[in-house]
């Protein structure tokens, strides 16, 4: 999923991945929510988010792992 939003897919794989997508309604559904996560996150970084919210999205993202 991340070599295909970074590019770095070579042309055969691309193709299999956005073929499969087609068929995929889960991944292309965690692929949005990815891109939504990335546009929503994209600008944090570890100086200006505070110590409580990392911990709470860690928490978040742990707790959605485990489902």
């Amino acid at each position: 999923m991340t070599d295909f939003l970074e590019g770095v897919l070579c042309e055969d794989d691309e193709r299999r991945f956005i073929e499969h997508l087609a068929e995929c309604t889960g991944c292309e559904t965690y692929l949005d929510q990815f891109r939504q996560a990335i546009a929503t996150t994209g600008e944090l970084t570890p100086d200006n988010i505070s110590s409580d919210a990392r911990q709470q999205l860690l928490s978040a993202f742990r707790n959605w792992q485990g489902q």
